[in-house]
């Protein structure tokens, strides 16, 4: 091999490696242009490495401070950075030849600082001092909101469809507009959510979220808007509070709102337009300045058109519509999704660490995952417990993985009428030990439930799909 083409062969080595590196890498020459701008940079940025090159690098990334170092020569390591709305560590490391500085090469460390906090949450051992406490205002704020504060440096993913979906879901959080997330079920519409409230103007208020389908329509409205002592039968005496007064000053998510019967979106609307509500039972209106975040899994656009939901209320949500890409149109995060879960649930357990083999990995990317991330939680969570070895492999994994997604298994008639009558005798008994339970209880829904061992939401679901009034 000659000399040129060794240099091309090495080149093309390096450029491969810079493509590949986890975080993203730029460098600039001694003119402040940048001549290296690798593809997880362009991912963050949303834009193509021809836009990039050749540009002076302040035109390109906001708040760098490259170009600085091209001038005092003097390196800046782990410094803290905005990029893209979102707090970055950095290294800007200059390059000197013949006693000058030839070019700066910039490398961003963690994807974000609350990465970095969770490391050295475990170099603390989770026993942190008070003087760490103060370094650590994140971490802070995270013990002080609980586990369902999140940040969009907490939702996985480097693929440009998830990339270009936080970069929007960043600009929408900056506002107080209402916002539309749409996206099949488990691809995490309410991660979304949480996290606009969170990077958001009213993220000091609360964030209160409601299942509209897992409510039956009699309940949902005194859910929303509260009643007054006397209201129905079994209503507190004191009344109780609406979820639209609780979450005045904050977010309220509406899940699954595609699901809610059509009498109760006109009674949203006009809240959505008057900024004020009446409990049920009430005649004196409170107002209410909750920031409004609505998700479906279900197309209103169509629904609309088949008039299965009010076209008024559906341009007063779709202000800014955001939509989660499933899994099987970001394949590339999956191996990142497996890695964080595997260690989120063997922690849960308090287990040793379990790791997929390539083959595995490689499997478990082919798979399109119909039920998104929460399909893959429930996977892992399965393999961890039914799994003894240090290594989940290829023969592991559940048969509808292993197996291609064409194969199907053909069910005589006769087979398929038996298992219909067994699903219909099980619904029977369901039904019957709910009816039981709430005599019990006097129709008190939490003590079912907790008698039942499930949540009061999916007891909701359970009234409804049974026909139990």
């Amino acid at each position: 091999m000659g000399t040129s083409q060794n240099h091309e062969y090495l080149y093309n080595i390096l450029k491969i490696a810079l493509d590949h590196a986890y975080e993203g890498v730029a460098v600039i020459d001694d003119c402040g242009k940048i001549i290296i701008f690798n593809d997880a940079y362009c991912r963050l940025k949303g834009i193509k490495e021809e836009d990039a090159i050749g540009r002076y690098v302040t035109e390109v990334i906001e708040n760098t401070r490259l170009h600085h170092v091209l001038k005092s020569g003097v390196p800046e390591r782990g410094s803290i950075q905005t990029i893209a709305g979102q707090e970055m560590v950095v290294h800007r490391i200059p390059v000197w030849r013949d006693g000058r500085v030839v070019a700066v090469i910039g490398m961003l460390v963690f994807d974000g600082v609350s990465e970095l906090y969770q490391i050295l949450e475990k170099v603390e051992g989770k026993e942190k001092s008070e003087s760490l406490q103060e370094k650590l205002p994140a971490l802070t704020l995270k013990e002080k909101k609980g586990a369902n504060y999140i940040t969009f440096d907490e939702i996985i993913g480097r693929s440009e469809a998830i990339l270009a979906t936080k970069r929007l879901a960043r600009k929408a959080a900056k506002t107080l507009a209402t916002v539309l997330i749409t996206g099949e079920s488990g691809t995490g519409k309410e991660l979304f959510a949480r996290a606009i409230h969170e990077h958001g103007p009213v993220s000091g208020g609360k964030f209160v979220s409601i299942n509209c389908a897992a409510i039956p329509e009699q309940l949902l409205e005194a859910e929303l808007f509260g009643y007054e002592e006397g209201a129905f039968t079994g209503a507190k005496k004191s009344g109780k509070p609406g979820l639209f007064e609780i979450s005045n000053g904050g977010t309220l998510f509406l899940d699954e709102i595609g699901d809610m019967p059509l009498e109760m979106q006109s009674k949203i609307l006009r809240v959505l337009q008057e900024k004020e509500a009446t409990r049920v039972g009430g005649v004196t209106p409170y107002v209410t300045n909750a920031r409004i975040i609505a998700a479906t899994n279900k197309n209103l656009f169509e629904m609309m058109q088949t008039r299965q939901f009010r076209e008024d209320l559906y341009y007063r949500l779709n202000i800014i519509p955001i939509h989660i890409p499933p899994l099987r149109a970001r394949k590339g995060d999956i191996p990142l999704l497996l890695s964080k879960l595997m260690e989120e649930i063997c922690e849960k357990y308090q287990i040793a660490l379990k790791q997929f083999t390539a083959q595995g990995i490689s499997k478990l990317i082919q798979y399109d995952w119909p039920g998104n991330v929460r399909e893959m939680m429930n996977v892992v969570e399965q393999l961890v417990s039914l799994v003894d070895k240090e290594f989940i492999t290829e023969r592991d994994l559940p048969r509808g993985i292993i197996f291609d997604e064409n194969f199907t298994v053909e069910i005589p008639l006769v087979k398929e009428q038996m298992l219909n009558q067994i699903k219909i005798e099980r619904s029977d008994e369901e039904r019957d030990l709910i009816i039981q339970m709430l005599v019990e209880t006097n129709g008190n829904k939490s003590k079912t439930a907790k008698r039942l061992g499930i949540h009061r939401s999916t007891l909701y679901e359970k009234l409804k799909k049974l026909k139990i009034t």
